[in-house]
């Protein structure tokens, strides 16, 4: 047994295809075919039931599988710690972010990272959150920027910034009329546009409406935060906002209009997440220093927020 055997055993419990994984490892199909069988002689077992259309593992083949991933997730690791050794700021680090913060921190951070790690080759994956959650648990990632809280004991967490959410609603709409912040009560006769499931921003949206007695505009769910965005201007409902979506580089869109919230507003809490086994521990800790150097004003609710309407004078009140 050799860790390139290994390798085409994972390589096919996730293709579920002899040639597919075979494309996947750079080798021809009877090649792998040849050694995945080798590998069943040697360990006096069947790993994989064969069909004329899919590959299926047995159950000791996916049990095989899995501590076969974990054996190459550690060969990774130990490679790691000899790159770091010799260069700790060079090398790769395989970073995954979820949909609605990757496309408006990034551009605010990676200048930041440049800077602090020129020789750092930064590999970006953007997924929902139990996509990297999963990837990290399987190694294919080293680290991750998601929202809190998570359950993972596996997992240590480096907190990075607490990020308010703005109301946004059309210009047309009678809110757009309020004079100063709004009351988290002030929601309770609302109905807010939402995220499809599988993100956490609608989650955390969620929670705003039990908290306040908001419901969820029925009948619609959107899949980003730019249709949340065109559809809010165009007067179909309300919605929240994380800050970093309406600040530059963002473009201001048409119609929209952005009500900050009074107090301690509603927010969403990021951290960057690692495996506690990970080598790259020190290094990582590092990383998450320079994402913590955002610009002052970026997380800053009151500079986004669209200019109150000037109060109608008495005598236009009366008439």
């Amino acid at each position: 047994m050799n860790l390139r055997d290994l390798q085409y055993l994972v390589a096919l419990a996730e293709h579920r295809h002899f040639g597919r994984a075979a494309e996947a490892c750079f080798v021809s199909q009877p090649t792998l075919s040849t050694q995945i069988k080798k590998l069943e002689d040697e360990l006096g077992v069947s790993l994989v039931e064969r069909t004329p259309r899919k590959v299926l593992l047995t159950e000791v083949g996916r049990d095989i599988a899995t501590r076969a991933r974990d054996v190459l997730n550690e060969i990774e690791q130990i490679r790691g710690v000899a790159r770091r050794t010799l260069d700790p700021e060079s090398g790769t680090v395989r970073l995954g972010i979820f949909p609605t913060l990757g496309p408006y921190l990034l551009p605010h951070a990676l200048p930041l990272v440049r800077q602090a790690f020129p020789r750092l080759e930064l590999l970006l994956v953007e997924e929902k959150t139990e996509v990297v959650l999963r990837m990290l648990r399987e190694g294919k990632l080293d680290a991750g920027i998601l929202a809190l809280p998570l359950h993972e004991d596996s997992l240590h967490s480096e907190f990075l910034f607490e990020e308010p959410f703005l109301l946004a609603v059309s210009d047309a709409h009678p809110l757009a009329q309020h004079q100063g912040q709004l009351k988290l009560g002030d929601l309770s006769s609302q109905n807010l546009l939402l995220l499809e499931d599988g993100h956490c921003l609608r989650d955390q949206a969620l929670e705003v409406c039990h908290l306040t007695g908001a419901g969820e505009h029925s009948g619609f769910r959107a899949t980003s935060l730019e249709t949340l965005r065109q559809m809010v201007a165009a007067n179909v409902g309300i919605t929240l906002l994380p800050v970093t979506a309406v600040k530059p580089p963002v473009a201001p869109v048409e119609n929209l209009h952005l009500i900050e919230f009074r107090g301690h507003p509603p927010s969403r809490r990021i951290a960057m997440v690692w495996r506690k086994s990970s080598a790259m521990d020190g290094f990582l800790r590092r990383l998450a220093d320079v994402f913590r150097q955002l610009p002052a004003d970026l997380l800053d609710a009151h500079t986004a927020a669209t200019p109150a309407p000037a109060p109608a004078s008495r005598k236009a009140a009366r008439r």
